[in-house]
């Protein structure tokens, strides 16, 4: 897997790469980072894909704007990225948050993405769990304290606690694979990590309010796939969404939680499977990864 940067209007992206032939890029959740991937990239090598999994903004190698960003900002960077990489057609594959950040790169810009993969995907802002607001991202978040609450939280026990609360919690009734604790501990207490995850949480409920207004305009194929033991809501979120795209593909899984890419890579590939199938009739040649 190789570890490589492209800068965009001032910011180094940082991504993990791996494979040759139709491109996947990969855009992980709130949590980690573009490492989330690293199973999935290898499968998807295996089955002659170049996979491509940024760290989001701010997460693990990325730097970040210092300015507050929104989802949509969060699509263009990408977008730009790719450009610079001469990356043409790629399937855009999404988890958790994510799942509205996909969403957005497709409505931002259609003529770029020849399909689209969510994983227990967050895309409405009805039923996200900061959806009336969050005290303490606010507190993190906030001009001039906000760098020093995030400081003094992080030397605080509450941190620990929290993050090992927000593992079970997100992995349940599952658990972490092998290393990722200890990689979740690493990364997601930095100050900048943590403060970028916490400007997400307030983020995402206007833009996905303001996203959703759209979704029926995309005509690209979706393929939704969610855990039937998912303690998110995002059964009733890809439900919702199946209604409003009713050419999606939905897949529920039984026995399967939130941490799909982690703990059920194949999951992933099948999914970016079905995508190309249904590409396959296209009058437009599949996007193929071009080298600069």
């Amino acid at each position: 897997m190789e570890s490589a940067y492209v800068t965009v209007d001032g910011i180094r992206l940082h991504y993990y790469g791996e494979g040759r032939g139709r491109p996947v890029v990969f855009l992980h959740g709130s949590i980690l980072d573009g490492r989330d991937f690293r199973d999935v990239l290898r499968l998807a090598a295996g089955r002659g894909y170049r996979g491509m999994a940024f760290d989001r903004p701010g997460y693990g190698l990325s730097g970040r704007p210092g300015k507050k960003i929104t989802p949509f900002d969060q699509a263009r960077l990408p977008h730009q990225a790719l450009r610079t990489l001469e990356v043409s057609g790629p399937i855009i594959v999404g988890h958790s948050w994510s799942g509205l950040l996909s969403l957005i790169f497709a409505l931002m810009y259609p003529d770029s993405v020849s399909g689209i993969v969510l994983l227990a995907p967050a895309v409405y802002k009805e039923g996200y769990p900061a959806e009336h607001g969050d005290p303490l991202s606010r507190l993190m978040t906030a001009p001039v304290v906000g760098d020093l609450a995030v400081r003094l939280f992080l030397k605080t026990p509450l941190a620990l606690i929290m993050t090992e609360t927000m593992l079970k919690h997100t992995f349940a009734p599952e658990t972490p694979p092998d290393g990722y604790r200890e990689r979740v501990y690493a990364t997601f207490l930095r100050p900048g990590h943590i403060r970028a995850n916490r400007e997400d949480v307030l983020a995402f409920p206007p833009a996905a309010l303001e996203a959703a207004k759209r979704y029926a305009e995309i005509r690209h194929p979706v393929f939704v796939v969610v855990g039937e033991e998912d303690p998110f809501g995002t059964k009733e979120q890809a439900l919702r969404l199946k209604e409003d795209i009713p050419h999606a593909m939905l897949n529920i899984v039984p026995r399967v939680a939130h941490m799909i890419p982690q703990n059920h890579p194949e999951l992933v590939i099948e999914a970016i499977r079905s995508i190309e199938d249904a590409t396959k009739g296209d009058s437009g040649r599949p996007g193929e990864w071009q080298t600069g």
